[in-house]
């Protein structure tokens, strides 16, 4: 590896524990400073949800329905399995920081199951031995340690967040490894492909929750405040968790 490589990797990484650090302060302050106010920059955030409603009406929820017709539900469980696989250095190190050992050998030994036996990790084989699937991520390590999540935020593109997951974000990006080799030719179609299929499972239940809401802003908004401080308390099977998921993700953490 060159020297230039070296360097430029440490600046990166210098970079992100700045920036993280930056963000998890903006977060404590801005927790003191809103404390009766989770969603002090609403109009901002409604803006934002409206580019993403847009985005998903024309673009995200025609793809995913084309998607839905012409693959069979094996095919979509198949591509949900292999990316929930290839996140398993994010879910296994945070995980450890959380103090999980036995859930983090747990996930360790279905990576390498599913990566052997279960090809790639397009199959599950460790779910007939009874190995659960984790979902972790360094914004809900933080939310072990004590960080409170800070403002709601609306990312566009990616959805419902807040300055704690905002942060979560930064630090599990480097931690899923395979973009650090990977450059975006491939993880932006990586990403997409994700995305469709995921939105493809969902397609009912955000009809649903859209029929259901008198104002879908504020569902989605509570729904993910509620479910993120759930799955900070493990209180709910992650993997039923995800799938009933109305944000844009990442889409993840993570």
């Amino acid at each position: 590896m060159s020297s230039r490589l070296i360097r430029s990797r440490g600046a990166a990484g210098r970079l992100l524990g700045w920036t993280s650090a930056a963000i998890l302060g903006l977060s404590l302050l801005a927790s003191v400073a809103w404390a009766d106010d989770a969603d002090p920059i609403e109009g901002f955030n409604r803006k934002m949800f409206w580019f993403n409603e847009k985005l998903d009406d024309y673009v995200l929820e025609p793809t995913a329905r084309g998607w839905d017709y012409i693959a069979p539900a094996a095919l979509q469980q198949s591509v949900s399995n292999f990316f929930a696989n290839i996140r398993f250095p994010v879910v296994f190190v945070n995980n450890l920081l959380q103090g999980k050992p036995v859930p983090a050998a747990t996930d360790l030994g279905r990576f390498l199951l599913n990566s052997t036996a279960g090809l790639a990790g397009f199959f599950d084989p460790a779910a007939d031995l009874g190995w659960e699937r984790h979902d972790e991520d360094f914004g809900q390590t933080l939310g072990v340690w004590g960080v409170p999540p800070g403002m709601f935020l609306m990312l566009p593109f990616l959805g419902p967040s807040s300055l704690r997951d905002g942060a979560g974000y930064i630090v599990d990006y480097p931690l899923a490894v395979y973009p650090i080799f990977l450059g975006f030719e491939y993880t932006v179609p990586a990403r997409v492909i994700d995305t469709v299929n995921w939105r493809a499972g969902v397609l009912e239940a955000v009809k649903n929750a859209k029929e259901a809401s008198v104002d879908y802003y504020v569902f989605m908004r509570d729904a993910y405040l509620q479910r993120r401080q759930v799955l900070i308390e493990d209180g709910v099977d992650a993997p039923e968790a995800r799938d009933q998921e109305l944000y844009y993700e990442d889409s993840d953490e993570e």
